[in-house]
């Protein structure tokens, strides 16, 4: 019997593990996208441009470019060019269906994993990448999950054949998760509140005990005195040397004036994620220099007595205040509603140009690779999507072209064969 049933369990992970969309080829000879509304976001917005994109890399942009002998010269006008979309705190590629653990890989046993690292977890050939790259999203940050100290990020382009091949940045930063402020009073909580204070503050001493070892063992590897490697502290180094950056993944008030005081003691460079409360605090965050991924672009009120469209309209108030942000969409499936989240702040009065930056440029330097993403501009990698729409507008986004590092990708998926298939049923 149970050799049946992990048989079944082998046939189910296996089904849904695995797509049908080889990866785009490198060409060999220039593209030239000729007439299409070029949104740079560095720059500013020009009609009737063109990009001439030689490899990997965008090489000109401008009016009436002489292509070279032997360009491919594609036709896009009336369409509109933006660089790729970035998705920030995705577990895209590490989970397929919720219930087969066989395909959840988004956490690790225990709640100190530093030595985590998202990649190695990575299946690029997930059926839920070609629905969300449909949408416009080129690259993913994927982020373990877990309830202290989570592991490492990765950034993630989408279209790789394996971990390997998709790889843009791994190791980016430290994820953690901050311990909870607050009394749950959910119907399923079954502790008293009491416990749960207890609970909440025995969180925060371990993991103020966890920096505490990390750093000790960090300066005794610096100075010789530590020959034996423990995977988990090693990992945690580059927060102490600066070449890392630590993620804090808390929504409450209560919870990012903590990580504001912990990190003040340390001084790493951190980057709040979630940020619900964020509208709370943007002197605070602006005198801290504080980047914020604001996950919540969605969502009901937290407290009775909040507005309607408190999350809607806090990416404007974050602008307005001067905070550092970016428009993320935390989830697998989800991420791929990553641009109508900020078309919708457009709604509720943040900038076009800035909802527009804050899922590709501002999300970009966040993650500290603007110099390659994020923008339109010569020089920088030549990874583009084109639509006949507004990217930004649940019914008027309609992606014609894809192009991850020069390479045109193809945009179909499952749904859209399925959906291919029953149409020609329909017509006969």
């Amino acid at each position: 019997m149970k050799k049946f049933i992990f048989s079944i369990i082998a046939c189910v992970s296996f089904s849904v593990s695995a797509h049908n969309i080889a990866p785009g080829s490198s060409s060999e000879q220039s593209i030239l996208l000729q007439g299409g509304t070029v949104h740079t976001v560095s720059s500013g917005t020009y009609p009737e441009t063109d990009i001439l994109m030689t490899g990997d890399t965008i090489t000109a942009i401008g009016r009436d470019i002489t292509a070279p002998e032997g360009t491919r010269v594609i036709d896009v006008s009336g369409q509109h060019i933006y660089p790729g979309l970035i998705a920030i705190d995705t577990t895209l590629g590490l989970i397929e269906l919720e219930q087969a653990r066989p395909t959840d890989d988004v956490e690790e046993v225990g709640d100190v994993t530093p030595e985590v690292v998202a990649h190695h977890a990575f299946n690029a050939d997930s059926e839920i990448i070609p629905t969300v790259r449909y949408l416009g999203i080129t690259h993913s940050l994927i982020v373990p999950e877990g309830d202290l100290v989570r592991g490492q990020s990765s950034l993630m382009h989408l279209d790789g054949w394996n971990w390997q091949d998709a790889l843009q940045l791994g190791s980016l930063g430290m994820h953690v998760t901050w311990p909870r402020t607050g009394l749950n009073n959910a119907w399923w909580e079954w502790r008293t509140p009491a416990q749960q204070r207890e609970a909440n503050a025995e969180a925060r001493r371990e993991l103020q005990d966890v920096f505490t070892t990390a750093e000790a063992y960090h300066h005794a590897r610096t100075s010789g005195n530590q020959d034996r490697i423990d995977q988990r502290w090693e990992a945690m180094r580059g927060l102490f040397s600066g070449d890392m950056k630590l993620f804090i993944h808390a929504n409450d008030r209560r919870q990012i004036e903590e990580a504001l005081a912990f990190n003040a003691e340390y001084g790493f460079d951190m980057v709040l994620v979630g940020g619900r409360d964020a509208w709370m605090m943007t002197d605070v965050l602006v005198e801290n220099d504080l980047p914020v991924v604001f996950t919540s672009p969605y969502g009901l009120p937290a407290r009775e007595d909040e507005a309607y469209d408190t999350a809607y309209a806090t990416p404007a108030k974050l602008y307005e205040a001067g905070v550092q942000f970016a428009i993320g969409y935390a989830g697998y499936w989800d991420s791929r509603n990553l641009a109508f989240g900020a078309g919708n702040a457009v709604a509720y009065g943040l900038e076009y140009q800035q909802a527009l930056r804050s899922i590709t440029l501002s999300a970009a330097e966040i993650l500290g690779v603007e110099d390659t993403l994020g923008s339109i501009q010569v020089g920088k990698q030549a990874t583009l999507i084109v639509s006949r729409g507004d990217v930004l507008d649940h019914l008027g986004q309609d992606l014609s072209m894809m192009f991850i590092e020069g390479r045109e990708v193809e945009l179909t998926s499952k749904q859209k064969q399925l959906f291919e298939k029953y149409q020609e049923r329909i017509t006969e």
